[in-house]
């Protein structure tokens, strides 16, 4: 294996995100996504961490089975060779039929960074976004990352949130909010003197945004997934 499927097969048997990691190792999402794609490589240092991360030696995290396998295939005499080649294509046609049986369509997402579920992030400060993907297709104007676990457990940190741009509907609907140039995933009731922002996990304490400094509806919070892994 290269280090890219060497990367997904020890995350998936810790069973770790492709999100979690790249958090724990401080690079962003797409950089991770890379890596497992095989689209680009990390440095030493980044696969040191990812060895103490995953608990296995920086030599088992950077094998190549692949050189490995076509160095004792050049050793073989020919008549072995064509066995062992007869063997690969017929295990090859046998695994892209098991493929075609378990084919799943998946849909892509942008994910804009960052929208919160505790103290609150600037709202999509540069643009910058993920794709990621989920099996089903759904309704929205634009997702986000949540962070922070206020919302937890129907929002959860790490997952995205879709967001549909919409002005405030009715009291207790789950809202992105933006006040003091910060965003927020909250429960919204409308008061006389500004907006009550509720938590739904129970440890933390409502916030007061008042009108005079104009907090805004960015939009109603439809729906939220954990992406796929691909």
């Amino acid at each position: 294996m290269t280090i890219a499927s060497n990367l997904k097969q020890i995350r998936e048997a810790k069973g770790l995100s492709q999100r979690e990691v790249s958090k724990q190792i401080g690079v962003a999402n797409t950089s991770y996504f890379a890596w497992e794609r095989g689209k680009t490589k990390p440095k030493k240092e980044n696969l040191i961490k990812l060895s103490n991360i995953f608990g296995v030696t920086y030599e088992a995290l950077v094998k190549d089975e692949e050189t490995d396998l076509l160095s004792a295939f050049h050793q073989l005499t020919d008549k072995r060779k064509e066995k062992v080649m007869t063997y690969t294509q017929a295990q090859l046609t046998e695994q892209n039929q098991e493929a075609a049986e378990k084919i799943v369509k998946l849909f892509p997402y942008k994910v804009y960074e960052k929208l919160s579920a505790g103290t609150g992030f600037s709202y999509m400060d540069d643009g910058s976004y993920d794709t990621v993907y989920f099996d089903t297709e759904l309704s929205y104007d634009f997702a986000s990352w949540v962070y922070g676990d206020s919302m937890e457990p129907v929002y959860a940190d790490g997952s995205v949130a879709l967001i549909k741009d919409t002005t405030f509907d009715y009291d207790g609907a789950i809202y992105a909010i933006d006040w003091e140039g910060q965003t927020y995933i909250k429960k919204v009731y409308k008061e006389e003197d500004g907006l009550r922002l509720v938590s739904i996990n129970e440890k933390y304490q409502d916030k007061f945004a008042p009108y005079d400094e104009e907090p805004r509806i960015v939009g109603k919070i439809i729906g939220n997934f954990y992406p796929v892994d691909v």
